[in-house]
């Protein structure tokens, strides 16, 4: 028995002595994780930072005064040449982030100083991974105050009154109603869209006709529009729909590029929202990848949005559905001329984009980016300035049938 206890202290000395090891180097060897990618996306709406990577981690963040700063703590993270890159992603041109440093603060825990230009309201939340994306933490840098688009709608409308009363005395000026049309450019940011086989990106095609039309739209003299993103960044569904309603929107028009599992498909399409089921399978499928925007841009579920719980009224709605046929037949029977028609009809779907109860909402897919010649095609100037001028000449169609209803604010057109 004396002569077998040294071997079994031996054995049992050894394992507790691996297990000891074990713990030591767990914190910053094991359990260390790569952050595989880092994202910046500046913006005037908000700013936001995206770090991907294959494990969950822990994480820690407050804000700092006199200098303002967020502070944020990643815990178990290999200080590694992706976040040594951070720095040098930040624009001088980025309206909230001045710059960004990065380093070991202590044995497993890598720390990020984002020296800010303003104040901010940051939020700080996790994705799951989804689609091409791993685990991501999102921060997002939100002004304290935020710009009103209606105010800056209202500024636009008084400088050609105040220039047109200068002239001195002259005739009756004709009193005509100003309408406001919202462009939503489809995805943006974290969210590219659909992706062509030639490497287009939807969110990108999307923003160059919304531009194009909305110089279009702005140029005449009773319309008014405003983008609901004029950059590379992601707005929730509901956000893009606030929006319109904020500025007291008369149409919401959003702009999208389509894609099919087939190269073959072709064709530009315009949807309008259905409360009683799609109108056919593939505007299902289509209203389901559109609707999954939110999932693959990034929400922050705990932010607490009334309009997400809001339904849709009954009694206005029909309304705002039968104006949105009108509209999108309309359209459709302009944008025919410039390209061929995927359906000859208006489809319908459940498009979560197109659920504003008061405004006419349609839902443009301007062509297949799937399809190598519609990619080429939307990649092409002259054709984005000819589907921009299709959309338009359905807009005044529309309205030369359906004149908008009055509305407190006039303007005066000599």
């Amino acid at each position: 028995m004396s002569e077998q206890a040294p071997s079994f202290r031996r054995r049992d000395f050894l394992k507790y002595a691996g297990a000891t090891l074990t713990l030591l180097v767990s914190p910053v060897g094991q359990a260390a994780t790569n952050i595989l990618a880092v994202r910046v996306w500046p913006a005037r709406d908000y700013s936001r930072v995206t770090l991907e990577y294959r494990e969950p981690i822990a994480f820690t963040h407050q804000v700092v005064k006199n200098p303002e700063r967020l502070v944020v703590d990643l815990e178990g993270v290999e200080f590694n040449s992706v976040l040594q890159s951070l720095p040098s992603k930040i624009s001088e041109t980025d309206p909230y982030i001045k710059l960004i440093r990065a380093g070991r603060n202590k044995p497993g825990v890598v720390r990020l100083v984002i020296e800010l230009k303003t104040e901010i309201q940051p939020q700080v939340f996790m994705l799951k991974p989804v689609g091409e994306y791993g685990h991501r933490l999102v921060l997002d840098l939100y002004p304290t105050v935020a710009d009103d688009p209606l105010l800056a709608l209202l500024e636009k409308l008084e400088a050609p009154a105040e220039k047109s009363q200068s002239k001195g005395p002259q005739q009756e000026p004709q009193i005509t109603r100003m309408v406001t049309i919202v462009l939503d450019p489809g995805h943006g940011g974290e969210d590219p869209g659909a992706i062509g086989r030639g490497g287009s990106q939807e969110k990108n095609v999307t923003l160059q006709v919304a531009r194009r039309l909305k110089a279009r739209i702005d140029a005449e003299p009773n319309m008014r529009s405003m983008l609901t993103r004029d950059g590379d960044f992601f707005i929730p569904l509901h956000q893009r729909v606030q929006k319109a309603r904020r500025v007291q929107a008369d149409l919401f028009v959003s702009v999208h590029a389509d894609a099919f599992i087939k190269p073959t498909a072709r064709g530009s399409s315009v949807f309008v929202l259905s409360e009683n089921g799609a109108s056919s399978s593939a505007a299902r499928w289509l209203a389901q990848r559109e609707n999954a925007a939110d999932l693959i841009g990034g929400v922050n579920l705990d932010v607490k949005d009334p309009h997400l719980a809001r339904t849709l009224l009954d009694l206005s709605q029909t309304a705002t559905l039968n104006d949105s046929l009108k509209l999108g037949k309309a359209v459709l029977g302009e944008l025919g001329g410039v390209n061929t028609l995927h359906k000859p009809h208006v489809e319908q779907a459940g498009f979560a984009v197109l659920k504003a109860p008061d405004i006419p909402s349609i839902l443009i897919e301007t062509a297949f980016i799937s399809n190598p010649d519609e990619e080429r095609r939307l990649n092409d100037d002259a054709y984005q300035e000819k589907m921009a001028e299709a959309i338009l000449r359905g807009i005044k169609g529309y309205f030369a049938k359906n004149p908008p209803l009055a509305k407190s604010k006039l303007v005066r057109l000599d």
